[in-house]
Order: C-alpha cells, then structure tokens, then sequence
C-alpha cells in the first residue's frame, strides 16, 4: 500500500509540472534582484561562488560530469565545463531540455541572455569578461547530451546512457526537493542519482531550504519538500556520501519576491562511499 501512495504522490507531482513555464521561471529567479552581479549579496552571484570553488578544488576532477535535473538553466556548469571534457545535462520536463538546446545550437529564441553569467564566471576565474565567448564555445563543445532524467526511477537515465563505471561528478540544483512529494522520495531520490555517481565522485548539491512551494509559471503553484540542514546532511548520510562541505545562504528580505516561501539555500559537498 505503501508503494501505491508513493506512486500516487509522483505522479501528482509530475502533473504539477505539466504547465511548467520556463520562460517565466527564468525571469522570477534569474534576474534581479535574484541575479544581480553588482551585489555581493544576490544569491545567483552567491551559487556561482560556491560552484567556482568547488570546481576549482583539486579532489573534484576526471572525465564526465552530469548535471541532474537541469531545468532551463546553464549556471550550474559553467565553472565545471572548464574541469571536464564531457558534460551531460538532463531535465524530465521536454520544454526544459528544448530551452537548452536552443542555446547549445545557437539557434536564438533563448528565454535569458547567459552573458552576464559567463562573464561574471570568466571574473572569478581570473580572466576578463570579454572572455566569455570562450567559455560559451568551450561548454558547446564539452556538452555532449541533453537527456531526459527521472530521478524517481531506481535508473534515472537510459540504460546506455553513462559509461559502466559511472560519472565523475553530479551536480543537481534545486531539482530533487521540487520535484518529490515527501522527505522519503527525495531522499530514495537522492540514492537513485548516487547509483550514478563512481565511488570516489564528488556530488554538488544545492537545495532550498524551509521552502514549501514556487511558482513554475504564472497560476503554477508547485509544492516543495520543506528542508532543514539537518535532515540534508542526514540523507546524503543515509545515502553512502561523505559530506565535506555545508554552505548556506540566508535570503535578504528583498530577494522574496513573492515567487516562492524560500528562506535560504544551501550548498552541499560530498564524496560517494
């Protein structure tokens, strides 16, 4: 009976996510005051510090890195297409994966204009902002896939789709705590995309925390396991990782902006058992 309502809760979050809109949840949480690259206190400017560092570390290396649950995003790999020959990037939703590809084929049509973000990585990388039409070629010519990924399955992607002994890194932003019913999926979600990992891979984590619900578009309310750090460090423990950084982030009264009930974020490190 148990596995019925486990099921049941899945499948009701998966229709939450019919109507998801990426255009409009680009604009709520990834442009000012959200992404506002002349405050240190923003919080775009905050997860790209901790990425940066995290990337830069010499323990977090190899061939392949595998995004999880990318939605329309980019950020997550900008620090890390400079540490990795291949990167995969996966999202459940096709609109989310569409939205990507238009910019990985330079197509037009983009919901956001990633400058300010390759330019802003290309500073805390030691190089000039000009610099940032190198990183966009150099992250078109190492993504090597945009998949589809359903991290309630107990085989996320496609049999095939990674090499047998798995990828080097997982990063995954924001995804497993929006898009699981309750504190036990996210966490079978989360040995689900470890079953991934090889051991010895390094996986970044970056959630909400105490958040119950945001909007993926206008009238689309979705619901959020509320999370505390507690209980982050206890499912990445349950889990086979070793936790090597905790990193959490307070928002500013201003950066609540009526698009969801965050109160903060975090920024987990860990090392697959």
């Amino acid at each position: 009976m148990e596995g019925k309502v486990t099921q049941n809760g899945v499948a009701a979050m998966a229709a939450c996510y019919e109507r998801f809109d990426p255009a409009a949840y680009l604009q709520y949480n990834y442009t000012p005051p959200r992404a506002d690259f002349q405050r240190k206190d923003s919080i775009v400017p905050w997860k790209l510090a901790c990425l940066h560092r995290a990337f830069r570390e010499d323990d977090v290396k190899g061939d392949l890195l595998v995004d999880i649950g990318s939605g329309p995003t980019l950020y997550q790999v900008l620090s890390g297409c400079e540490v990795f020959n291949k990167v995969i990037l996966t999202d459940f939703l096709e609109v989310n994966r569409n939205e990507l590809s238009l910019w990985l084929q330079e197509d037009g049509g983009c919901n956001l204009d990633w400058t300010p973000y390759l330019e802003h990585v290309c500073k805390l990388e030691g190089r000039r902002p000009s610099e940032w039409t190198e990183k966009a070629a150099r992250l078109r010519q190492v993504v090597t896939d945009v998949l589809p990924v359903d991290v309630h399955r107990p085989q996320p992607l496609a049999l095939h789709a990674l090499p047998p002994a798995g990828a080097d890194c997982l990063v995954s932003a924001f995804c497993l705590e929006s898009v699981s019913p309750d504190l036990a999926a996210f966490n079978r979600a989360l040995g689900h995309i470890g079953g991934l990992l090889r051991p010895g891979g390094h996986l970044l984590l970056i959630g909400a925390l105490e958040e119950s619900y945001y909007f993926g578009g206008p009238g689309v309310k979705i619901p959020v396991v509320p999370l505390n750090e507690a209980q982050v460090c206890d499912s990445l423990k349950e889990n086979s990782f070793t936790l090597i950084r905790l990193e959490v982030y307070t928002l500013p009264q201003d950066m609540r902006v009526g698009v969801d009930d965050v109160t903060g974020v975090f920024f987990a490190k860990a090392r697959k058992n």
